[in-house]
């Protein structure tokens, strides 16, 4: 079943729940379908989860875990796929998004280089914040709408393949008592 596999690398829901970031949230992270597995809730907050990892702000997760809330998705899962970014991951991912960008606006790419400081957004972002904004809202979207469908299809394809190995185990038992019934008769 897909949900042991979610299950098995989630994060603990009393140190979500205590995380000092999504304590605003107060009594909504005690709503007990936020912490609950299925199909909707899971591949919810797979596109949540990857949307909010190309929002190039500080504190995806308390904007995923919002999300979250708002739409009912499952709340681990949704913060815990923030962390996609992360210090080795936001320079190519970023970059990316500005080549997004700059292909959809049709504007010729310039020196990209991004760091997580104060200069580097007071002094580079002016130039390029409209195609890295741009490729970031693209990608964004992207990302989240590729992750919701994929975990749909991935947990219907689970379902189905669960199914027809309980009908397979259903039709060899019957086979079986087939088999003892006409032995008895012989």
């Amino acid at each position: 079943m897909p949900r042991k596999i979610f299950k098995k690398y989630m994060p603990d829901p009393k140190k979500i729940k205590e995380n000092r970031f999504l304590l605003l949230f107060g009594d909504l992270l005690h709503e007990p379908q936020l912490w609950h597995l299925n199909r909707y809730s899971a591949s919810m907050a797979f596109g949540i989860g990857l949307f909010c990892a190309f929002i190039p702000l500080p504190f995806q997760m308390v904007i995923a875990a919002a999300l979250a809330i708002m739409l009912r998705a499952n709340l681990p899962l949704s913060v815990i796929l923030c962390w996609i970014t992360n210090p080795i991951t936001i320079p190519p991912m970023f970059y990316f998004a500005y080549k997004v960008g700059t292909w959809v606006l049709g504007t010729a790419p310039g020196e990209f280089s991004f760091e997580l400081s104060m200069d580097w957004l007071n002094n580079q972002l002016l130039p390029i914040w409209k195609p890295f904004l741009l490729g970031c809202l693209i990608c964004a979207i992207t990302a989240g709408v590729l992750g919701y469908y994929t975990i749909q299809l991935f947990w219907r394809y689970h379902v189905v393949m669960a199914w027809k190995a309980r009908q397979q185990r259903w039709a060899e038992k019957i086979k079986e008592k087939l088999h003892i019934q006409d032995k008895k008769d012989h």
